[in-house]
């Protein structure tokens, strides 16, 4: 298993009700996945460098998880398909 890192931001307008729910669902894909979550941060709202879907603000979190190599490119998927999810990157951790 590899280490990754995936920082999303979603929607301003988003309350913390759903903001939990995708969280939960991207820990739902990863441990389906027989993957493992690590420490999630939720940064908060801060300003966007640029308009995004005509939003100046978004609410960041980043997870880092360990799963098989196969798998961020499900998640990637998945959360293209939320519309909540304005942003996304999904990087792998150097081995060490």
């Amino acid at each position: 298993m590899r280490s990754y890192e995936l920082l999303y931001i979603v929607k301003p307008t988003l309350d913390e009700e759903a903001r939990e729910a995708i969280l939960n669902s991207i820990k739902e894909i990863l441990t389906s996945s027989n993957g493992e979550v690590g420490e999630v941060n939720v940064w908060g709202s801060r300003k966007l460098a640029y308009p995004i879907q005509k939003f100046n603000d978004g609410v960041y979190t980043l997870v880092n998880f360990k799963a098989e190599v196969d798998v961020p490119k499900e998640l990637d998927r998945r959360i293209k398909i939320n519309e909540d999810i304005i942003r996304h990157i999904i990087v792998a951790q150097d081995q060490k």
